[in-house]
């Protein structure tokens, strides 16, 4: 239900721009621009750990492919039944360009197969991940800017002056086409812009861990699982306020249910690795 109102967020007319017969997309854009970010500040706390500069772009190699990997194997586990139904066609979990990235599957099996890569060059992993945290969490937060330009992952309608317009947008031929489509001016709804809420968030972790870690030289891994507690917690409470279809399991949407358990993790693992001997490069 429209209400009019003084002040609202509007959302971008398009996502993707065609140059010629190739598509490019905002939010592909926005998460090669999280990942330059992230890799640039990780090489630079990397390196006053004394680490190399090389071994933080062996690892970008290895992370970012088994990222996207990570990421949609996490979607399409989360919410299966959008793939696999009586009307579903399975090749579509294929389809990484229709949109599903799962930010947690992303992480963690990047950071398993970095941790391979530095197992084999015997490196220890704790430096690295210490240094990559805020780097990583910052990417995050550039990432969710992509869902900005697809109209998607918002919260419930409300008429806040933040509130974020969605538009009706329509293919070359006329038809409803919500991620590739151009805006038709019409407002759908104003909701809750959950993406800004853990945009900001993220940028807030980011800042956090940089203070934690200059106040406390943190290390052993610590850093990292303040970045997984510190992230989780957000995303627990954003989880709340969204209205996108997601699977319930426990009449809990599942990020919810993993966010709580990733807190948990985070906050367990900070404290144990406390009582470890310190960890160098």
């Amino acid at each position: 239900m429209m209400v009019d109102q003084l002040a609202a967020i509007p959302s971008p007319p398009q996502g993707v721009w065609y140059l010629g017969p190739i598509p490019i997309r905002a939010y592909a854009l926005c998460i090669i621009v999280g990942i330059f970010v992230a890799v640039w500040l990780t090489r630079r706390r990397y390196v006053a750990r004394g680490g190399s500069a090389d071994v933080v772009m062996d690892a970008a190699m290895v992370a970012v492919p088994a990222g996207i990997i990570g990421g949609r194997l996490y979607h399409v586990a989360t919410d299966y039944d959008k793939y696999f139904c009586a009307t579903c066609n399975p090749v579509d979990a294929l389809k990484i360009t229709n949109g599903g990235l799962g930010i947690m599957g992303a992480v963690a099996l990047g950071v398993a197969a970095v941790a391979v890569m530095m197992r084999i060059k015997g490196l220890k992993l704790a430096p690295l991940a210490d240094a990559a945290a805020p780097g990583i969490v910052l990417a995050q937060g550039i990432g969710r800017l992509g869902n900005w330009f697809n109209q998607e992952l918002y919260g419930r309608e409300t008429t806040v002056p933040w509130a974020l317009e969605i538009y009706y947008r329509v293919d070359a031929d006329g038809k409803f086409a919500p991620l590739t489509g151009y805006s038709t001016g019409e407002v759908m709804a104003t909701v809750h812009p959950t993406f800004l809420y853990e945009l900001l968030w993220n940028v807030g972790v980011c800042l956090f861990l940089l203070w934690a870690d200059r106040k406390f030289e943190l290390s052993n891994g610590r850093v990292f699982a303040l970045y997984v507690a510190s992230y989780a917690l957000g995303r627990f409470f954003i989880e709340f306020m969204r209205t996108d279809a997601a699977t319930i399991v426990l009449g809990l949407r599942i990020n919810t249910i993993t966010s709580a358990a990733l807190l948990l993790g985070g906050i367990v693992a900070f404290f144990l690795m406390k009582r470890q001997r310190e960890t160098k490069v």
